[in-house]
């Protein structure tokens, strides 16, 4: 379907500026099927306000861990307009993914922490090594 753009629209451009990534990235999430631009009578991206949203939430679960496929599952959960149950059922899936994700990120923190405590052992005797040879 071909659209005139409009105030409600914005170009790949537009979005890129705003959002601070690149419109190789925006094609990139086009293509895994993430998102979904109209186009405009000359062919040229026209995104709405729903998939600037999109967008934003992309980048906002790409920046907690969540890899592409966990994000169209995120997606489309957020998307989905279910019953009660449904929406129980939902709550429970993203519950679980979070869930997951949390655990992940406190390994990499004892990881992390880990790391840093050998680097600081590991620097103090460096210091010690450069205090004892001085004259």
């Amino acid at each position: 379907m071909s659209i005139t753009m409009t105030d409600e629209h914005f170009t790949i451009g537009e979005l890129a500026q705003e959002l601070d990534i690149t419109t190789r990235t925006i094609r990139y999430y086009e293509e895994r099927g993430l998102l979904s631009p109209q186009r405009t009578d000359g062919g040229q991206r026209a995104y709405t306000r729903r998939e600037r949203g999109r967008l934003k939430l992309i980048l906002r679960a790409k920046a907690a861990g969540f890899d592409l496929e966990e994000v169209g599952e995120v997606l489309e959960i957020y998307e989905t307009k279910p019953n009660q149950e449904g929406m129980r059922e939902q709550a429970l899936k993203l519950i679980g993914m979070t869930e997951r994700r949390l655990t992940e990120v406190d390994e990499k923190i004892a990881e992390l922490t880990e790391l840093r405590e050998g680097l600081a052992t590991h620097l103090e005797t460096l210091h010690e090594m450069a205090n004892n040879g001085r004259s």
